[in-house]
């Protein structure tokens, strides 16, 4: 079955490591959970120690809370509710950590080794990505693509936690054996509390990169969350209008109310024409219509490089048939706001290329070639959305002086063996974004959903056997095929199993639609957002039968 991606699209895209970083870290000592010391991080003067009161619940339940100390003040430290059974903390609650959690719910355990599984995410939702064209579309609902944690862990033992990593502690650095210890570490999250773990699981997703270019992160808005996407009604009209500035669907809809009635086109510029930029660029060009102009620029000659033939041409179709101008072979050298008073008869880059002077507060691109035999170009634009980089999420360590020897790449990605732990680290597992996995022929994995998912499979099976004194499955990667959207009812769909074959439109959409619905987190979550699709359906198959036969009637 097909999958989707890691990030805001199915783009089988990676990044190969520049270099190998190494953290180190020094110990102090603190009472293990049975009375035996163990060593615990330390950062000059700062050390932790546990105190024996307890405080207040934890989480739903889940446990209480012990008052620590670190430099003079106390630091609450998370309980488990029982101190027998293993401990599993995964931070991260995208595809790698939202289906690892489920699966472990799923396995059969003895009943002395059922793990306690503690979730953490910064937000409060899980986001199925891929969809998030859709949201900006209107074709789905928030809820069926980014339901809370709490409705889909309600009939599960596993305990979830808002909050955000600050500092890792990992007390299971190993010479190429596994150490004999109890505790695997800690994890200091920002709101202060400690949470001390048998097992780790890295799973922390990426951010857009918006630093590549002068003036990207303040001018470009990225398009990788929900909040890239949405803006939320929880406070006042003048708060939601200042951050809807800042949102792409707000920031759209601003452009579609000043333009109302004018003759003047929106102009949306979005960078990077992989698998992310050309689904943002087809679902803006059908919203937008006759009402705007969308341009698509891409350092590479060819859109989505490293997609199957058939998507490719399918997305060209696409792109044409909406009039979206593709600038191939261009990368973008600054972004900078238009001056009233600029002359732009005489552009900085080029002087053979004309534009028109624009209105205050609008945007301008200046473009280099990437190849020989083109010139350099000027864009203006409203908006410009950005889909081009990304940086891996991985906690940072406690630095200290003794080397730890946790081996991260020049992407900032951590180095897994093939059973998806970390490389000098057997208590930490890392998948999805956080994970640097090379295949059989030493390539690293790319970062896509379909490969999170897999990994999430594993790394849910090889802690069953680690707990369980079982020979660990080294993790292979399957690939199933790729899928992108282009519009409402629209898609492309080349499944691995069948070679050259492509569906596309209305069918490849419906395919698409059926695949990411196999693909939701939970029964329940599934059959609800399934009734809720096939409402939507049968409601705009009768509206468009209506219309067809208005028609009919009123052309006799």
């Amino acid at each position: 079955m097909l999958s989707p991606t890691l990030s805001s699209s199915p783009i089988s895209f990676f990044f190969p490591g520049r270099g190998v970083k190494c953290f180190c870290n020094k110990f102090s000592v603190f009472p293990r959970r049975n009375g035996a010391e163990l060593p615990i991080p330390r950062r000059g003067n700062l050390c932790v120690r546990t105190i024996s009161s307890s405080v207040g619940s934890g989480m739903g339940g889940g446990g209480s809370d012990e008052p620590t100390s670190m430099g003079g003040r106390s630091l609450p430290l998370y309980t488990w509710p029982d101190k027998q059974k293993p401990r599993i903390c995964i931070l991260g609650g995208g595809f790698g950590g939202l289906y690892t959690a489920l699966r472990l719910e799923s396995l059969v355990w003895p009943d002395d080794k059922k793990p306690q599984v503690l979730l953490v995410d910064q937000s409060d939702r899980f986001v199925f990505k891929p969809m998030l064209y859709e949201l900006l579309s209107g074709e789905v609902d928030e809820w069926e693509i980014a339901p809370r944690f709490l409705d889909l862990l309600a009939n599960t033992s596993v305990q979830f936690f808002q909050d955000r990593v600050k500092l890792l502690y990992p007390l299971d650095h190993s010479m190429g054996k596994i150490p004999t210890i109890s505790c695997g570490g800690r994890v200091q999250l920002e709101s202060g509390r400690l949470v001390e773990y048998d097992w780790l699981v890295l799973s922390l997703g990426a951010e857009p990169k918006l630093d590549l270019v002068p003036g990207a992160a303040e001018l470009s808005l990225p398009f990788s969350t929900l909040e890239d996407a949405l803006v939320y009604m929880f406070a006042g009209v003048s708060v939601i209008d200042s951050i809807a500035k800042k949102k792409v669907d707000g920031r759209l809809k601003a452009l579609e109310r000043g333009k109302f009635g004018k003759d003047s086109l929106i102009r949306v510029v979005v960078v990077g024409c992989g698998y992310a930029g050309v689904e943002l660029a087809a679902t803006v060009a059908e919203r937008l219509q006759d009402k705007g102009i969308v341009q698509a620029i891409n350092a590479e000659t060819i859109i989505c490089p490293s997609a199957p033939p058939g998507n490719r041409e399918a997305a060209l179709k696409v792109l044409s048939s909406r009039n979206v101008q593709l600038f191939l072979g261009y990368f973008v050298s600054c972004i900078r706001k238009a001056e009233k008073s600029e002359d732009l008869d005489k552009p900085t880059i080029s002087e053979q290329v004309k534009v028109i002077e624009p209105e205050q507060g609008e945007l301008i691109l200046e473009l280099r070639p990437a190849e020989r035999g083109l010139e350099s170009q000027i864009l203006e634009a409203d908006l410009v959305l950005w889909t081009v980089g990304s940086k891996p999420l991985v906690p940072p360590l406690d630095s200290c002086d003794r080397p730890l020897m946790f081996p991260i790449t020049g992407r900032g990605q951590a180095e897994t063996d093939e059973t998806l732990r970390v490389k000098g680290h057997p208590r930490i597992f890392a998948i999805g974004d956080s994970a640097a996995l090379r295949d059989s022929s030493g390539k690293l994995l790319p970062a896509t959903a379909q490969v999170a998912f897999q990994q999430a499979d594993f790394a849910g099976w090889n802690l069953w056997a680690a707990i369980n004194d079982r020979p660990l499955l080294p993790f292979r990667f399957q690939n199933l095929g790729e899928m992108m959207t282009l519009g409402r009812s629209d898609a492309a769909i080349s499944p691995s199993f069948i070679d050259g074959l492509t569906l596309e439109g209305p069918i490849g959409h419906t395919a698409r639609k059926i695949a990411y619905l196999i693909r939701l987190p939970t029964d329940e979550h599934r059959l609800k957002v399934g009734i809720s699709w096939l409402t939507k359906s049968v409601i705009d198959t009768i509206a468009s039968f209506q219309s067809t036969l208005s028609n009919a009637i009123s052309g006799s």
